[in-house]
């Protein structure tokens, strides 16, 4: 067993304990994530200081929130994030966005251009 599934054991093992699975529709789980994140941002709001076990804190609820949502549409968890950093790789080549946030790519789709 990797990480990841030892991870998403925990998590499930807490959920069902609470018999929670029940709320976790994955437009609930959807929404959650949302919600978090904005918790997330929130330490923000005010300037860039933060309380960072609260962040942590943030994080966690965030990344709880995604493993159940791919979960709950038995997406391979692993798979999908490395899956994710290779489309990554085509869309950002390092010769055009080293040094830069790559949004100049982005705008360029959208367009055409």
């Amino acid at each position: 067993m990797n990480q990841i599934d030892s991870i998403l054991e925990k998590i499930l093992e807490f959920r069902d304990q609470r018999d929670w699975k029940q709320f976790h529709t994955t437009e609930n789980l959807a929404k959650s994530i949302a919600i978090e994140a904005g918790e997330l941002l929130e330490h923000f709001q005010w300037g860039d200081a933060y309380d960072e076990e609260a962040l942590k804190d943030e994080i966690a609820d965030v990344l709880i929130y995604a493993f159940l949502i791919a979960n709950s549409i038995d997406a391979d968890i692993e798979k999908m994030m490395l899956d994710k950093v290779e489309r990554n790789k085509s869309r950002f080549p390092v010769e055009l966005v080293k040094g830069n946030s790559g949004k100049h790519l982005k705008k360029h789709k959208k367009t055409g251009l």
